[in-house]
């Protein structure tokens, strides 16, 4: 049986698996790294979705020499504004209001398309000569002192020094290692589509609170915005069965006319909505990262940034692991990692699910409480400023270099 050696295998060809496997390549060229994808080739092109990514990832994407490709179409999201209210509603007050930039003068996040993503990924992983094997679906995890073997449905055999698990939240790798995971299932799903609107949006992003769900519009170039809609589960299969007239005026309804008239743009999906934190982040010769670690409700649109988040604690980890002579896959050296990643992981996981349940409801008492609450901030300068240095991700001096601009 023929064995592939490496140092590192990443498994997940999706943006964290593919950006965490770039930037230990780029910072130690030395370390031989490969990536298994179970996914045929190029059904990442079929991906109609598109997220925000925050001004730290985008710092990580430049320090990579990536960011260059993704800027033609990226959006930079200039304003945010927060509403409270029921699709009947005749007006949506508006309750919160960020401004878009942060302390450099830079806006604190861009809306990409996660096909130009994915696809400027795998651009520079060419040019690195790092190799990418579709179709590759683990079957087997073996772990020794020295090495873990990972074995795929078509025969092959991968060994490395460590395994990075990055396939999604459902990820097989976590389970085959052993690592337990906490789970909330919402009920929810999101609806994701794009729509073409009238009018320009002037880089504004919405998010309107409903008694389903957020509904969130989210500006992209040109005249069109990515939406996710949050409903019952039940609600949204049966939006998802009804035909275009149908399914474009319950939209309408949510949307509203400020941007005149719309028009889908694209096909439309629904993912269901839940809570995942694995228990560990670690084992000896793996660690999870990006929705293998933590998957959580895009009602705060983190899931995206906490992924990039992990790619740069472990790329630091392991590149000054390497370079001081120690075992990579050893987990005296992926504790530092853990340690790096698991506060602010759960920080925004529980920050997520209490988002979700007082928002996620028609009571109105609550409503009352949660309307104060966000007038409150609205009005307290300080209050808003901390919360977009939150969302742009940018770490203080003792974070993770990529976040900061700085290579590793």
């Amino acid at each position: 049986m023929k064995i592939d050696k490496l140092d590192i295998l990443v498994c997940g060809g999706g943006y964290v698996g593919l950006s965490a496997a770039l930037a230990i390549k780029a910072a130690a060229p030395s370390l031989d790294v490969a990536v298994i994808d179970a996914a045929p080739a190029d059904v990442w092109r079929k991906d109609q979705r598109a997220s925000a990514i925050a001004a730290g990832a985008k710092r990580l994407l430049t320090t990579l020499d990536i960011w260059a490709t993704i800027e033609p179409e990226a959006q930079a999201i200039s304003e945010m504004v927060v509403t409270d209210s029921r699709t009947s509603d005749p007006v949506r007050p508006v309750f919160l209001t960020f401004g878009g930039e942060i302390e450099d003068g830079g806006p604190f996040a861009h809306m990409v398309p996660n096909v130009a993503l994915v696809e400027a990924l795998r651009t520079k992983a060419a040019e690195l000569n790092l190799p990418i094997h579709q179709s590759a679906v683990a079957t087997g995890l073996t772990v020794s002192e020295t090495e873990a073997r990972v074995e795929t449905a078509d025969g092959r055999v991968f060994a490395a020094k460590l395994v990075v698990a990055a396939d999604g939240v459902k990820s097989h790798l976590r389970d085959m290692a052993g690592i337990k995971t906490q789970h909330w299932d919402y009920g929810q799903s999101g609806i994701v589509t794009t729509v073409a609107h009238e009018r320009p949006h002037h880089g504004r992003a919405e998010e309107h609170f409903m008694p389903s769900g957020p509904f969130a519009i989210l500006p992209l170039t040109g005249n069109r915005s990515s939406l996710v809609w949050t409903e019952r589960t039940e609600t949204a299969n049966k939006l998802l069965a009804e035909d275009d007239f149908v399914f474009e005026a319950e939209l309408e309804r949510r949307f509203g006319h400020h941007l005149g008239a719309l028009r889908i743009d694209g096909g439309r999906k629904a993912f269901p909505l839940g809570l995942t934190l694995a228990r560990d982040f670690v084992k000896p010769r793996v660690a999870l990262a990006g929705d293998a670690a933590h998957g959580i409700h895009p009602v705060a649109g983190q899931g995206l940034n906490l992924g990039f988040r992990d790619v740069a604690a472990l790329a630091e980890t392991i590149v000054d692991a390497h370079r001081l002579g120690l075992d990579i896959g050893s987990i005296s050296v992926l504790e530092r990692y853990q340690i790096w990643r698991r506060f602010d992981t759960v920080r925004m996981g529980l920050t997520s699910d209490i988002l979700t349940r007082m928002f996620s409801n028609d009571f109105t008492p609550l409503r009352m409480v949660r309307d104060f609450g966000l007038g409150l901030v609205d009005r307290m300068p300080a209050m808003k400023r901390y919360f977009i240095n939150q969302a742009a991700g940018i770490p203080d001096a003792s974070g993770p270099r990529l976040l900061r601009g700085e290579a590793i």
